[in-house]
């Protein structure tokens, strides 16, 4: 298709912006985005209609390079710290700074890498246009993780549209109002419950944190999954969805296909298939699934927590696969989503917690029955009214409940008189509520950054 002058044009524009965007949080390493992007845009040139010796030794090449500087800057003192703990050696370890979304960077980079080696997509010619991929300000720093091959065409011709643009600032001001009116409120006794000494916690606290931060870190990230869509809705640009109201989810296969979509397909395509899948012996697809999750753990922070979560999620797709899911599909519906919620909820205590005795100091508080109602903190310093409304509402929209309602009043409007702009207005001055209330909500809260931020 035809590289229009309007999209070129476009492209130049949101360039610079996502440059000035990057470079205004994260100055000082800026150089290492360019290095990535360099590394990449090379290694996809190098791979273009070359012979398979070539192509394999630019797709190791760039590889390797991307992981060494991710290794570098993000694994550096947590490997240097267990090697001194290990073989008793004052080891000195200088704190390395960890350049914002270097994660979500380099994972699209070697996304695009393997796309090319594979002939999924061509090498893109154009650095400025391989460099907007790489940088675009909406999914940058905190994803989704938007695969090269799903939106190559979108830089060479999109069509950009007001609907587009009005679809797109809806979307904005969800994402908006499920941060600032949901997540961050929600911080407030997370954090509380999670400053807690192990003698001031208790049976009912314990849960009130697991279940709060559950639904913090859910409003919080699908927020910026939201907020990521719309502002590239906004551009022309068509984002894969990410979240799938994953607490619906009865299984931990289900949840999975469900919670950070875009990260669970980049490790299933890009490292579980590779390993060979579940194409080979039950043994070795229980040994694949343990090393994609030790991975995606590791991801996720330089910390033993995170590696623990991973594999307390890798543990149960074992068993699901080995036995279970049989077992959960001859159960009532209730039982199964039950289970699905406890091990996610048991998993995020590890992905919150300061370290490991914490997590399972919190986590042995979850499950011991007689220290009910026998702390000296009682639950209302923390669950108060406020917290009790928009807990019911997190609730309440962490299930399918707004597709259904726009179903629903689709049908009304086919059936009725009223009118698709009475519909439409409604639509607007819902969104416009909703941002007035987050631009309160803003104004009134202290400095609360994205949670995915810091991966």
């Amino acid at each position: 298709m035809a590289f229009t002058r309007s999209v070129s044009a476009s492209n130049m524009v949101l360039l610079v912006f996502s440059v000035a965007f990057y470079a205004y949080g994260e100055f000082d390493k800026a150089y290492i985005v360019f290095l990535v992007i360099v590394v990449s845009f090379l290694s996809g040139l190098a791979m273009q209609e070359a012979s398979l010796s070539r192509r394999r030794a630019a797709l190791v090449a760039g590889i390797a390079i991307n992981l060494t500087i991710l290794g570098y800057y993000k694994y550096s003192g947590f490997v240097l710290t267990n090697l001194s703990e290990v073989v008793s050696l004052p080891f000195v370890v200088s704190h390395v700074q960890l350049p914002l979304g270097i994660s979500f960077f380099v994972f699209h980079a070697i996304s695009y890498i393997v796309d090319i080696h594979r002939k999924v997509a061509p090498a893109q010619r154009r650095f400025h246009v391989f460099t907007l991929y790489i940088v675009f300000f909406p999914q940058l720093i905190a994803g989704p993780i938007v695969r090269y091959h799903e939106i190559a065409e979108q830089f060479l011709t999109r069509r950009m549209s007001w609907q587009d643009f009005s679809i797109g600032a809806s979307r904005f001001v969800i994402g908006l109002g499920k941060k600032t009116l949901i997540a961050n409120p929600l911080a407030v006794p997370v954090d509380q419950i999670f400053g807690l000494q192990q003698s001031q916690l208790s049976f009912e606290l314990a849960w009130l944190g697991a279940i709060l931060y559950a639904l913090q870190l859910y409003f919080d990230f699908s927020g910026y999954s939201d907020m990521a869509i719309g502002l590239a809705r906004m551009f022309g640009f068509r984002f894969p969805e990410n979240f799938n109201y994953p607490y619906v989810a009865q299984s931990i296969q289900e949840f999975w296909r469900r919670w950070h979509i875009s990260l669970s397909n980049w490790f299933r395509d890009y490292l579980y298939v590779p390993l060979g899948g579940n194409r080979v012996s039950p043994g070795r697809t229980y040994l694949n699934l343990l090393i994609v999750f030790f991975l995606c753990g590791l991801w996720h922070g330089a910390s033993w927590n995170f590696v623990v979560w991973g594999l307390w999620h890798g543990l149960f797709l074992i068993l699901e696969r080995s036995f279970l899911s049989a077992v959960l599909q001859r159960t009532w519906r209730g039982l199964r989503h039950g289970y699905a919620m406890l091990v996610v909820l048991i998993g995020w205590v590890f992905f919150r917690a300061d370290d490991l005795p914490q997590a399972f100091s919190l986590i042995s508080h979850m499950f011991n029955f007689a220290e009910f109602r026998g702390n000296l903190y009682p639950l209302e310093a923390y669950f108060t009214t406020e917290i009790l409304v928009l807990t019911l509402l997190a609730i309440v929209f962490s299930a399918p409940l707004v597709p259904y309602m726009s179903a629903a009043i689709e049908r009304l409007r086919q059936v009725s008189r009223l009118s698709w702009g009475v519909a439409r207005a409604a639509q607007v001055a819902l969104s416009i509520s909703c941002f007035v209330l987050s631009s309160m909500a803003v104004t009134a809260q202290t400095h609360n950054p994205f949670l995915y931020f810091r991966f």
